[in-house]
Order: structure tokens, then sequence, then C-alpha cells
């Protein structure tokens, strides 16, 4: 009797932690990478990526990190629920000329926790 007990739990915690993690937050972005084209140079550029929560739960962006410090970026800070949208801007500084690709490191709670966004351009 103990041994069928301890068997239901087993399948019981499995089939609790396999639904859990079918229900989570997801990213749909219009595009991941904006080309900015030819741009000055020492003149910010800015772009305002757009995304939508298409998952079951809230999306909770823990940061976003851009790879190289001509950029910055400025997340939206409360939860996405289902359905809804937010933004993510991203500017970036050309200090020298030249083609120029950036990326930028979102963190979240999403069924891909690490999504990657990125710029490109020539600074004239």
């Amino acid at each position: 009797m103990k041994k069928i007990t301890s068997i239901c739990a087993v399948v019981i915690a499995f089939i609790s932690l396999t639904a859990m993690g079918m229900l989570a937050a997801e990213f749909k972005f219009d595009k991941e990478t904006h080309d900015f084209g030819k741009i000055p140079v020492n003149k910010p550029v800015s772009y305002e990526y757009k995304f939508s929560n298409s998952g079951d739960q809230p999306i909770i962006i823990s940061d976003v990190q851009p790879t190289c410090g001509c950029s910055v970026a400025e997340f939206t800070k409360t939860p996405v629920k289902p359905g809804e949208a937010g933004t993510i801007k991203v500017t970036f500084n050309a200090a020298a000329k030249g083609p120029f690709t950036k990326s930028f490191i979102v963190k979240s709670n999403t069924k891909t926790p690490v999504k990657t966004l990125t710029i490109k351009g020539i600074v004239e």
C-alpha cells in the first residue's frame, strides 16, 4: 500500500510540474533587428522595439544589457500581462566612422529567458 501511495505521489508531482511549465510568458517582437542606415558621427540615434506578450503569464524583464558602452537601453519595468504590449528603447551614440552592429541582451522570465536584439548601420 505504501508503494502505491508513493508512486501516486510521484506521478501527481510530475504532472503538476509539467503543467506549470506549460504556462509561461512569451515575447512576440515586431522585429528583432533594426538597420539605421547612414547616421552622423556623435549624434545619438534611438529605436524602440515593440513587443507583445503571446504567453499565459506576465512578462517581467529583469535587465537589458548593451554589448558596448556606446549604447543604453530603457525598457518597460512593470509586468506585461498576456495580450498586452511593452517596449525596449535602445540608443546608440557613435564616436567612430564606419559600419557597426551592436547587440542588446534581454533577460526575462519568458520561455526563452535570454533574447538578443540587434541594431546596425553605417556612421558617416
